[in-house]
């Protein structure tokens, strides 16, 4: 067998089918930049978790996830014997409110009694004083007795969130309870429900965790930056995102944080990227890749990414050495900038290169291999 051709050669009438487009390769000033891959994750600066307030067990659940919820729409409603026996001392407190406010009356009238009688020789200033000692303490009682009113109806109304009063009677079973008999659980803010840990029936403690909604119109990029690329990370600096839901289309990004400790086992140190999400395309736990803007340049030899042709494994370009005559040239390629791409090494500066239709030239160069075979 002969050795491959090493170019392919067009006459005037198959370079006009061809349709060849050629371009010099140039060099370019370009920004420098830093690659890092990573997740998205919810902004936890805009991320509530919502716990349960007192012991219980859920009984209606009223969203799912991926609802948008707003500020203080009910997300479940919850029984709790914190109900009974916070209505219990509320309304023990409102009878000792009355059964004092009825001691005060008395007393006064008592009070008023030893004046006449005093103004009539018919009691003794001891006796007024008495009375009016005792008309201070009722009303001393009375203040206390409000105070309590006040605050265990506080604790009804603006802590459990139920009325005060529940219903006169309803039959034994949680079938009969109404949603004035069960705390509401409510959402801190508007957002989005990306958690539910809960059903119907869940028994819950006052420490745990029920929902987590998030304001997902900014979302997070969790980006591992590789040690050696450290220095050039700070906050603020741009980035672009990009994720394999949107190929074409990359997301404006900032660097906000940059942790302060190294993982050991992969050498990259987490770098926190804030993404405006009005559009709603990012979700949470997508995988992403940042190129982070460096904020400084330098110089390549970049051509359109259209030149580049695989043969047997090798990214390779077609270089037009005399008109009609063209050499597969195998190169060594690196970043991509918009539409073109670097070539680190087998191309000079200058050098035209077939941009368009070069893969009729690889048809050609397969062709005349396969014959000489």
């Amino acid at each position: 067998t002969q050795a491959a051709p090493r170019f392919v050669e067009l006459d005037q009438a198959a370079l006009r089918q061809a349709g060849l487009q050629v371009e010099p390769a140039e060099e370019r000033a370009v920004p420098v930049t830093v690659r890092a891959n990573g997740r998205l994750s919810a902004n936890e600066e805009q991320t509530w978790r919502v716990g349960a307030i007192t012991d219980g067990r859920i009984m209606k659940v009223l969203v799912r996830v991926g609802d948008t919820v707003q500020k203080g729409q009910v997300l479940a409603r919850m029984f709790s014997h914190d109900v009974h026996e916070s209505r219990a001392l509320y309304g023990r407190a409102v009878a000792e409110y009355n059964r004092l406010q009825a001691n005060l009356a008395y007393a006064r009238r008592q009070r008023d009694r030893m004046r006449r009688l005093l103004q009539m020789k018919a009691a003794s200033q001891e006796q007024l004083d008495t009375a009016d000692n005792e008309l201070r303490n009722a009303e001393t009682a009375l203040r206390a007795a409000e105070i309590e009113v006040n605050r265990t109806r506080q604790h009804l109304v603006e802590f459990l969130e139920i009325p005060p009063e529940g219903p006169e009677r309803h039959q034994p079973g949680e079938a009969a309870l109404s949603d004035d008999d069960m705390i509401p659980v409510r959402a801190p803010a508007a957002g989005t429900v990306i958690s539910r840990l809960v059903t119907a029936g869940s028994v819950v403690q006052s420490s745990g965790e029920l929902f987590v909604i998030s304001d997902l119109s900014s979302i997070w990029v969790i980006a591992n930056v590789q040690e050696e690329f450290l220095p050039r990370v700070r906050p603020r600096m741009a980035a672009l995102i990009s994720v394999q839901a949107y190929p074409d289309r990359r997301f404006a990004g900032r660097v906000i944080r940059v942790d302060e400790k190294l993982d050991p086992e992969t050498r990259t140190v987490q770098a926190i990227l804030e993404v405006d999400n009005r559009a709603g395309l990012l979700k949470p736990e997508m995988y992403a890749v940042a190129e982070l803007e460096a904020g400084s340049s330098e110089r390549g030899l970049f051509i359109a990414q259209t030149a580049i042709q695989d043969l047997n494994g090798q990214p390779t370009v077609f270089v037009e050495t005399k008109p009609g005559r063209f050499e597969p040239r195998p190169v060594e390629t690196g970043r991509t900038l918009d539409r073109l791409v670097e070539i680190r090494r087998g191309l000079k500066a200058g050098e035209r290169v077939v941009t368009e239709g070069s893969f009729v030239l690889k048809s050609h160069l397969l062709k005349s291999t396969l014959s000489e075979d």
